[in-house]
């Protein structure tokens, strides 16, 4: 079977195929075909016809990533890899404009296209999925997102201050020095969707908050989106609290990985009670991803799936 797709102009100076073709020479190897371009002309050829139909999809996804950012990266050549196999096409609704160079932030798997779609849909969402399945950046990025479009006025970022097996002990500094650790996560996602100066500018006149979850008692939070990550280590009163501090024209997202709990031994996670509390509540959204929408490194992917086959045999 062959396939012929025209190059934008934009795409045929080489930056779509990166250094010395090396996205070209990827797409060979892993879609087992035969790719050529010659005058703005891309032929794909192959035996299997899905594959040449997947690698026509993929050139063509990489053709309007070039032509929205104006770059191809390395990062972005796998994700549209990953987004084309998993049949995932998703409509102008579901994409996410942000501030920075990104332009839009997309979903890859059919789990991440039914968390937008939740988000947008639900004054509040609850999230839950293994590492690397984009919980806290797609949270991220439509609160960003909706700041841009002017439909609320303030993002808060909140984490339960609760340290990973291990006693930190004493932090030297400030208190912003001190809670830095817990927060570092959601500083990274904000660093990826806006310029640093932005950033730092919408934190110094709070457009922007990035605090403990403790500090939020007694505040009642309007035309925001409120994001508590790691909820699995709230407890059950904690969790109630942020709840109720959502306000009129506020969203509200909740995101945590179910399997990683820090709590003491035997402490019910405020996550895991809201819940069972709250389904079938009206304009609560629950989605659950899983290890196939792990969009990092793909031996994380590995890593999950290894670790996951343990606890099966030492559960029997």
């Amino acid at each position: 079977m062959e396939v012929r797709i025209k190059l934008l102009p934009d795409a045929q100076n080489g930056d779509l195929f990166g250094p010395a073709d090396k996205y070209i020479r990827a797409l060979r190897a892993k879609m087992d075909v035969k790719v050529t371009v010659r005058d703005g002309i891309v032929t794909i050829t192959g035996e299997k016809e899905q594959q040449v139909r997947d690698a026509a999809d993929i050139i063509n996804r990489m053709q309007n990533r070039l032509d929205r950012r104006g770059v191809l990266t390395e990062d972005d050549f796998e994700e549209i890899i990953s987004q084309s196999l998993s049949r995932i096409k998703p409509a102008r609704n579901d994409t996410i404009e942000v501030f920075s160079h990104r332009g839009v932030i997309e979903p890859f798997t059919k789990g991440q296209l039914e968390y937008i779609r939740t988000m947008l849909k639900n004054d509040l969402t609850f999230c839950t999925g293994p590492a690397g399945t984009g919980k806290t950046y797609l949270a991220v990025a439509v609160a960003v997102s909706m700041l841009k479009k002017r439909k609320i006025r303030k993002i808060i970022l909140a984490r339960p201050a609760v340290e990973a097996g291990e006693k930190l002990g004493f932090l030297p500094g400030d208190l912003a020095a001190k809670v830095n650790p817990y927060l570092r996560p959601l500083f990274d996602s904000l660093e990826d969707m806006m310029d640093y100066g932005q950033m730092r500018k919408f934190i110094e006149l709070d457009v922007i908050e990035v605090i403990p979850l403790a500090f939020m008692r007694g505040r009642t939070l309007n035309e925001a989106v409120i994001i508590c990550d790691e909820a699995q280590n709230t407890l059950p009163s904690q969790m109630l609290m942020f709840l109720t501090r959502l306000g009129r024209g506020s969203k509200m997202i909740v995101t945590g990985d179910v399997t990683q709990v820090d709590l003491p031994k035997g402490q019910q996670s405020g996550m895991d009670d809201a819940r069972s509390t709250l389904r079938g509540v009206k304009g609560v959204g629950f989605v659950e991803l899983a290890k196939d929408d792990i969009v990092r490194h793909s031996l994380v992917q590995n890593i999950v799936q290894a670790y996951d086959c343990k606890n099966r045999r030492n559960n029997k």
